[in-house]
Formats: C-alpha cells, structure tokens, sequence
C-alpha cells in the first residue's frame, strides 16, 4: 500500500471503531492520560472520545492552547501598546477577544487602535517596512511550532534596518509545563500525547529526556480523530507492558531530530526564560526571550512596560482547567456568566480552549 492509500484507510469510520476495540482488549487497569494541545482536546470532545473509551480510562485535558496560556499581563501590556498614538499593534486574530484586566484587543481597536490582524509575522515586517513613520508591534505568541516563524520576522526586520518594527513575545515550550504539572501532583496522569505538529519542529529529544526522567510514557500524534485513537492505544499497550519511553504515531511528519532549519532559527534569536502561564503561574525555563543581540526588537523593552503587572480574574477556575484538575462543566461559571460571548477567561474564548470545547460540543450532544 502506498502511503497516501494508508493515510486514507486511517480515516476510515470502520478503522476508528477497530482501534477502539483493541483499546477495549488489552487495557486490563485504570489509566489517566493527558492530551497537551488544543487542536487535539477539541477533537477528543467534539468526536467523543474521552466518552466512548473503555471504563476506567480517563482523559484528562492539558495546557494545550498557547493562546489560553498567555499571561493576563502580557495580554494588558498589548493594550497599552495599542493605546500608544500612531502604534500598529498586528496579531493573530485569535487574540483579539482573548481578556486581560482591562477588556481585549477587539474593544481597543473599537476605541480607535490600529489593531490589525495578520496570518504571518512577516506581514507584520511588511506593514513595518511601508509605514516607517509609525511603530509596528507584532504579538508574538504560542509554543514552539509559531517560534521560527517569529524568529524569522526578527531577522528580516534586523537585515532590513527596520527600527520601527518589534514584538510583543510569549513564546512556550511544551516539556518544561510537564515537568511542572508532575511536579505538582495534583493530577496523577500515567501518560502523555504529544502534538504532533509542536514535534515535527522541536524532534523527540526534549520528550525522550522528560520520560526517562519522570518514567513516563509518550506518544506524539497528530489531529484526526483516528490518529488520537492511535495515539491512545500506544498509551496503554506501552502502561500495560511498564514500559516508558517515546512512540511517535505521528512518522508521516515527525522526524527524531525535528526540522533543524526551524530549529537554528529559534537557537539564533531565542533563549529560555523563566515564563509565566496563564492560570499556572511562573515555570522555570519554560519561556523563549529575545537573546541580548535582539533586545532592540523587544517591544517590553523598548516601551518601559516592564513593571506592568496585571491579577487574575478569581471567578475564572481556567487554571484548574488547564492543570486537568477539573473540566469545564465543573466550574461554577461554565455556560453562565461565562460563555464564548461573554468569556472570563482564555479557554472559554480561544479557538482551541477546553472550556470553549466543552460549550460548543458537549452542550449540543447533552441537548440531543
């Protein structure tokens, strides 16, 4: 079979229900696994999963969504930089509803900032380069599949004598947040899915060094529905055998060392940071800053907004969501005072939050 013929039969509906029912055969005990992307959690609801999987094995949702994660501060901070007179503050639009403590970008952009909404920080240069009588500021966020791309824009902007141009950064990494949520222990998770897309950058290293560490196993997939399932019976045939380590189900993009163009890039105009999360707190070396040659590209820096902090809504149990501590339909808000038109936090309005899973799936299904 060639393999666009294999990558065909997996989609199949009858392949889907086969893999479940090998799940079904050899999971002997209970186990608790961790999806840790957004993509992969609104798949996991919307098809369900985590509802039709073999009793006593639980699904538990991780901090997936880099979009959730972003600090509350750094969200404010874009703010007062889209206050700033003649600023051109450009991000994903996936951000623009996203709250801080003082209301999103989308109501700034009402209120007359010049809030523009790019799909590459190279568009961002570009506008940069045709107003150089104005500042540009793109917000740069996500985990380490957006990184090279951010890093690139940095680069053109550098060989382009761009002054006027920064970023705005909250840049991620998955294997150091689960290190944390290990370390904490307030959910015991047996095992791990990886994103698939987040490793085709990065490689397998960074996993392989966390599951020996921590004894772990883990297996990289990708979005579709049938490769989770996959993904899912790699978990517990590797619990079931005691065998840590990394599986990559995910080989049609996956390579063990990752994409070392993309990952050159990020060596050469990032450095890990301490970083906070949204809803997690400050992670040790979980960050990726601008290394001291790309300071002047570093829009904190740049515009004093260094001492600029910002709390936390303590109505919104988003934390406890993105820790897999509870699910969304268990905070006290979900679908009330907080709903994806009315958000109080992250997850609830994000493109690939749990909570906004939760509301536009798993109400419909309740409903049914």
């Amino acid at each position: 079979m060639k393999e666009t013929e294999l990558l065909a039969a997996s989609r199949h509906p009858g392949c889907g229900r086969a893999i479940m029912a090998a799940i079904e055969k050899i999971a002997t005990r209970p186990w608790c696994l961790m999806e840790v992307c957004g993509g992969q959690t609104h798949a996991i609801v919307a098809a369900g999963i985590d509802q039709a999987l073999p009793a006593g094995i639980a699904m538990v949702h991780g901090p997936g969504c880099p979009v959730c994660v972003t600090p509350v501060e750094t969200v404010d901070r874009a703010l007062a930089l889209a206050a700033i007179p003649g600023m051109i503050l450009c991000s994903f639009g996936d951000m623009l509803r996203v709250p801080g403590s003082v209301g999103d970008l989308l109501a700034a952009r009402a209120a007359g900032g010049d809030v523009r909404v790019v799909y590459s920080p190279l568009e961002a240069v570009a506008i940069a380069r045709d107003n150089p009588g104005r500042e540009v500021v793109f917000f740069a966020i996500g985990f380490e599949t957006t990184t090279p791309a951010n890093g690139m824009a940095v680069l053109a902007a550098e060989k382009e004598g761009l002054e006027n141009f920064s970023i705005l950064v909250s840049q991620v990494m998955v294997p150091p947040v689960l290190a944390a949520l290990m370390s904490a222990g307030e959910v015991e998770v047996d095992g791990f899915l990886a994103a698939g897309h987040v490793c085709t950058i990065t490689g397998l290293e960074a996993y392989d060094a966390f599951s020996q560490k921590h004894q772990v196993p883990i297996v990289v997939t990708g979005l579709e529905v049938n490769d989770i399932l996959e993904g899912i019976f790699f978990l517990v045939r590797m619990l079931e055998d005691g065998r840590a380590g990394v599986e990559n189900q995910y080989a049609r993009s996956v390579r063990s060392g990752g994409n070392s163009r993309a990952v050159t890039v990020i060596n050469a105009v990032f450095t890990s940071i301490d970083q906070k999360w949204r809803g997690l707190g400050r992670i040790d070396k979980s960050g990726l800053g601008l290394k001291r040659k790309y300071h002047a590209f570093d829009a904190v820096r740049s515009f004093g907004l260094e001492s600029l902090r910002s709390e936390e809504s303590r109505e919104c149990m988003s934390g406890e969501v993105l820790k897999g501590v509870i699910k969304p339909d268990q905070c006290p808000v979900f679908g009330g005072r907080c709903t994806p038109g009315s958000p109080l936090g992250a997850t609830m309005v994000s493109s690939e939050g749990t909570c906004a899973a939760y509301y536009n799936y798993r109400r419909i299904a309740d409903d049914l």
